[in-house]
């Protein structure tokens, strides 16, 4: 056999098609076909105009950039402290002045407890137990 030209040297050991399909159908002729379930997310209508819409998008250069990760950090720190102003603005509640009030008269106790044992801490050891005797009774 003389090959001629390029296109029959390329051509030659491949098998041509319909002998393939022949083939095979021929060997599965008594075998049921299985075939490709749909994905539900695919076919539906709603995703195929948004990806219609990404594409869109994206090929107009409509879709935002990733922004760099300092800017963003910089940009939540920012958003962090306008909410902080915002909520500093606004009344407290009630329930956060009565929160307010108790844990100034907590602080207000503890200082006191912490004057006091500064106090009997400076005081002579006779004087601390002659005050101790004081509030002993002697029963006759």
């Amino acid at each position: 056999m003389v090959l001629q030209n390029r296109r029959d040297r390329c051509h030659c050991w491949i098998v041509p098609t319909s002998q393939v399909i022949e083939n095979q159908q021929q060997d599965d002729g008594d075998l049921i076909k299985p075939k490709k379930l749909p994905n539900p997310v695919l076919a539906s209508h709603q995703h195929r105009a948004l990806h219609q819409e990404l594409l869109l998008c994206h090929r107009r250069g409509l879709l935002p950039r990733k922004k760099p990760e300092l800017q963003s950090v910089l940009e939540h720190i920012r958003r962090e402290q306008h909410r902080k102003r915002e909520l500093s603005l606004q009344p407290p509640s009630d329930l956060e002045a009565k929160l307010r009030t108790r844990q100034q008269r907590i602080q207000a106790y503890e200082l006191e407890e912490k004057k006091r044992s500064e106090s009997v801490k400076y005081v002579p050891e006779f004087v601390r137990a002659r005050r101790t005797l004081k509030h002993i009774t002697v029963s006759s």
